[in-house]
């Protein structure tokens, strides 16, 4: 018997040139395994069995791009480099081979790089403006202390040098074999900086109003394109929240919101990914939609929802040591069937259960394994 979420998951959907098979996505989650910023065959290994078990599409951890400001982790993932292009080329392989579909999520920290940082210690930290988050959070969201420091603020060269990184390696994803490319615009790295008036201080044409912060993020997808074939796609992942930042929001309205979104599909977007710690959580006064429904219907693209889906808490929780109980998700049904999103990222519940998506759509919710933050130390 066909259960209700077979059905709504199962409907194939197309962006650009690819046909997606079903409406699950793995959402990526930064593993920090990759030593010497290469994918281990266990990497590999962990997305083909999701991919096996039903996920429609897989969206890799974050990988740094060819730019030496890029990341702040030794163990980051790189898509440079002859070890970790190889690495990456094996991950891509296993995905296919399961028949899977593979996206690579393409990474530039900004300020939460710090001057000393590996992978390139001898690299600035970067931003628009050179200034972190105001403050930070612990995993409850309350503000803690930080220590002030002030980074490099981006010439009109480095900004140019930063877009053409992000080409090359949208460029490099496609030569590997990845279906398509994901800028993780989200979250406090550096696109998301030149979103926020907290971190975006400039007095050029990166500033002054709504499009004017979204301009950076544009002038990198429009690179993109450049650099890709015809009808490759080109995801973004958006969000208000920061990491260390829970109550900062880049646009106060929806016509705000609007404004960005539309700078961005014009230069070339293919689909937005909106990423929020509840996805059941209205974005704005007034109205019931999250902030993926938001971009569906400001934007008119396809989008996905992500946050807590099939758990009873949200993220910190879980860093914070907590365990998360599996939940219901008939509520995401409700949204989902009603086009409120078109594709549901799921992340937790795919590291603690590689068969989720299957047995979710076999209606054996009751199998799931539920996630502990042990989970968080494994590959598989």
């Amino acid at each position: 018997m066909t259960t209700r979420a077979a059905k709504a998951f199962s409907r194939p959907i197309t962006i650009g040139r690819l046909t997606l098979p079903n409406r699950i996505v793995m959402s990526p989650m930064t593993r920090f395994s990759s030593t010497g910023g290469t994918a281990p065959r266990d990497l590999a290994a962990y997305y083909a069995r999701r991919a096996a078990a039903g996920v429609g599409l897989v969206i890799t951890e974050s990988i740094y791009i060819d730019h030496p400001t890029a990341g702040n982790m030794e163990n980051g993932s790189r898509i440079y480099g002859d070890a970790p292009l190889a690495g990456w080329s094996r991950a891509v392989e296993a995905v296919h081979a399961e028949g899977g579909v593979i996206w690579a999520q393409l990474q530039h920290v900004g300020m939460f790089r710090k001057a000393g940082d590996e992978p390139h210690p001898d690299a600035p930290a970067f931003g628009p403006s050179g200034v972190p988050m105001d403050y930070a959070t612990d995993f409850s969201g309350a503000p803690v202390e930080i220590v002030p420091r002030v980074g490099h603020t981006m010439t009109p060269a480095d900004i140019d040098d930063v877009i053409r990184a992000f080409a090359t390696s949208a460029a490099t994803a496609e030569r590997l074999g990845f279906d398509g490319v994901e800028l993780n615009a989200g979250h406090g790295y550096l696109i998301d900086e030149f979103f926020w008036p907290g971190t975006n201080h400039r007095t050029d044409a990166y500033n002054g109003d709504v499009a004017a912060r979204a301009r950076f993020a544009a002038e990198i997808v429009a690179g993109i394109r450049a650099a890709v074939s015809p009808g490759f796609p080109i995801s973004m992942r958006l969000s208000q929240w920061k990491n260390n930042n829970f109550t900062a929001r880049n646009w106060e309205t929806p016509d705000e919101f609007g404004i960005a979104l539309g700078a961005l599909a014009d230069a070339g977007t293919d689909l937005f990914h909106l990423s929020t710690r509840r996805y059941w959580e209205p974005a704005f006064d007034g109205s019931g939609l999250n902030l993926a429904g938001w971009a569906k219907k400001l934007s008119g693209k396809p989008v996905i929802t992500v946050g807590s889906v099939g758990l009873a808490d949200e993220f910190w929780n879980s860093l914070a040591g907590g365990d998360v109980a599996v939940t219901g998700i008939d509520g995401l049904l409700d949204r989902l069937e009603s086009d409120e999103f078109d594709l549901v990222a799921v992340g937790r519940p795919l590291i603690a259960d590689p068969e989720w998506a299957a047995k979710v759509t076999a209606g054996r919710e009751n199998e799931i394994i539920a996630f502990t933050p042990a989970a968080l130390g494994t590959i598989y």
